[in-house]
């Protein structure tokens, strides 16, 4: 049974206004971690100063870190633990589980890259490489990794191409910007 309100001295019905909602301000929708990826990205191409950016860029990366799954982030701890331990082939295993675990998961794709890199699998890498951009297309360090690769097979062209591509992406990236300006001359002076 619902109650009734009892009319005001002036016959007026308190909140007949109303349509059973209260009159707040509506608070904005809290953002997808797909569309906070995509501003940050927005930030990042447009940051003025390499320091503004290497702050955008830290927060891209605690983004990328995240896999949603305690177990896969569990053991992506591990094996950056034993990466920086140079123990390749424990890091590895770990990111072969990672990558089961969560294999939608860039990051896990582009750490075991990195330690396929280390390992001195070239080619094994650059495989981990492309799986890391079907993920994040914007991976600027997967970009940057290739780019080593490739320079370090003679490949300068496709190694500026890879290199200019991170530039697309993080223009402020100072290693890259670097490694562009020793590479114009050859691959541009080549090409002449």
């Amino acid at each position: 049974m619902v109650a009734q309100q009892a009319p005001l001295r002036d016959g007026a019905v308190p909140n007949a206004d109303r349509d059973d909602k209260p009159n707040l301000p509506e608070a904005p929708l809290p953002r997808s971690p797909a569309a906070t990826l995509d501003r940050l990205f927005e930030r990042l191409a447009a940051a003025k100063t390499a320091e503004e950016a290497k702050g955008i860029a830290n927060l891209i990366q605690r983004r990328w870190a995240r896999s949603g799954s305690d177990t896969a982030d569990l053991l992506m701890t591990r094996a950056q633990d034993a990466l920086k331990a140079r123990e390749l082939p424990l890091a590895i295993e770990l990111l072969d589980r990672v990558i089961t675990l969560e294999p939608d998961w860039a990051e896990g794709w582009n750490q075991r890259a990195n330690a396929l890199f280390l390992q001195g699998d070239p080619i094994r890498s650059m495989l981990d490489i492309a799986e890391t951009l079907k993920r994040e297309p914007r991976h600027y360090g997967a970009m940057t990794g290739l780019g080593t690769i490739l320079r370090q097979q003679g490949d300068d062209k496709r190694a500026m191409v890879a290199y200019r591509r991170a530039l697309e992406v993080y223009p402020q990236l100072e290693a890259v910007k670097d490694a562009v300006d020793s590479l114009k001359l050859e691959v541009d002076g080549r090409d002449a």
